[in-house]
């Protein structure tokens, strides 16, 4: 967290290819940990409302910002499985092999230009297109699978 940092972060829950399920943008100097829980209960509301067939997340790969212990707990309620970095005891090296995943997903999404520089002052505009990128990523991936 930096306090005097101005901007915006990008939080992207993916599914285990890198196809973005949930985006969404917070203040650059709030904490990651603080965006974990409405991105998870956004998917999961996705999720029950369409109803014929409910998949929750089995587990979730984090850095270690999201090294909290009542996210922690809170993910073990869900029965979601967890697998975050602590921090002072594992090395990020070994969550290094699936968090290239997230990393590559990022890198799609901020290859549009309007997102890599954000240009847009209100953020629920920066929002409506960083889902339409997302939409794209989505688009792009299904094309490639029937073609």
């Amino acid at each position: 967290m930096d306090r005097g940092k101005q901007g915006s972060k990008m939080h992207i829950l993916s599914d285990a290819g890198g196809l973005p399920l949930v985006v969404a943008v917070t203040a650059g100097n709030t904490h990651d940990s603080k965006a974990l829980k409405p991105v998870v209960e956004a998917y999961l509301m996705r999720q029950h409302t369409w109803g014929d067939r409910y998949q929750k997340p089995g587990r979730l790969h984090a850095d270690k910002a999201y090294d909290v212990p009542h996210l922690r707990k809170w993910l073990r309620g869900k029965r979601i499985g967890v697998r975050i970095a602590r921090k002072g005891i594992e090395s990020s090296e070994r969550l290094g092999r699936r968090r290239w995943v997230i990393e590559r997903t990022m890198s799609w999404l901020t290859g549009y230009r309007r997102l890599n520089h954000r240009y847009e002052r209100n953020p629920v505009n920066y929002l409506a297109f960083l889902g339409l990128a997302a939409t794209l990523c989505c688009y792009k991936r299904l094309a490639s699978l029937t073609t």
